[in-house]
């Protein structure tokens, strides 16, 4: 970073190792953009299952839908990406009539990803609300419906965000998934329908034949991920905290 310049390998907009431009800036932006757009897919499909594995499932198909979630988040990464190369990618090409590789190919495929992660803690969370706080709400004339989604719900908030936040850093460290998918462009996000490279992206593409002031450049990316990573952690031990406080 003190050779290029810490502004400059920041929020530089160029990426051309050729040039000794090394700008990180289109995928610090590829990569929350990308985790934006999953997280916006993925959280609401992710706590309505887990309402519904918490309060509606019935028992018997209760053990099915639990061993499909775990099953879900044992599957390596580079098979969720097959999975999208074959299917996802194609698919977007026939809606769009353009090439699949999309900036919301990568953020469907990490949608899918990341739902074991929040699903698993969310529904913990809510099955550790008291069980009077869910009857007191019937008690006063409220349905199911209301009770779950007005008073059990917010009443485990804290758990819920704890398992978002876990999903995003599941989302922002993905690598082999999001090269599969994502076109792999080193330019700024220009839209849904377009490719996009994140810094996960950007390290492992051009690792393998760079040399010194280029492979210092990709380890001061791995630098820069690192320290979202610890922000994430961070958030997530306060969470935590403040959860054990309230109860």
């Amino acid at each position: 970073m003190a050779k290029i310049g810490f502004g400059e390998f920041l929020f530089g907009q160029k990426w051309k190792p050729a040039n000794d431009l090394y700008g990180i800036f289109p995928m610090i932006m590829g990569s929350i953009c990308v985790t934006g757009v999953a997280l916006l897919i993925g959280v609401p499909i992710a706590i309505f299952t887990s309402v519904f594995m918490a309060a509606y499932c019935p028992k018997k198909i209760y053990p099915l839908c639990q061993a499909a979630i775990n099953l879900m988040s044992g599957v390596p990464s580079v098979v969720y990406g097959f999975f999208g190369l074959v299917l996802i990618v194609p698919t977007m090409n026939t809606l769009t009539g353009r090439d699949g590789s999309t900036m919301l190919t990568a953020s469907i495929l990490l949608a899918i990803m990341v739902l074991p992660t929040i699903v698993g803690v969310a529904e913990t969370a809510i099955r550790s609300v008291p069980d009077h706080y869910y009857e007191g709400s019937l008690a006063l004339g409220a349905t199911k419906e209301k009770s779950m989604f007005f008073v059990v719900l917010p009443a485990a908030k804290s758990g819920v965000i704890a398992g978002i936040v876990l999903g995003i850093g599941r989302v922002i460290g993905e690598t082999m998934a999001v090269i599969m998918v994502a076109g792999n462009q080193a330019r700024m996000p220009a839209g849904l329908f377009k490719g996009v490279r994140t810094l996960t992206a950007n390290i492992v593409l051009e690792m393998g034949y760079a040399a010194d002031l280029h492979r210092e450049a990709l380890i001061a990316t791995g630098v820069v991920l690192f320290v979202f990573i610890l922000i994430i952690n961070l958030v997530v031990t306060i969470l935590n905290r403040r959860a054990g406080d309230e109860q």
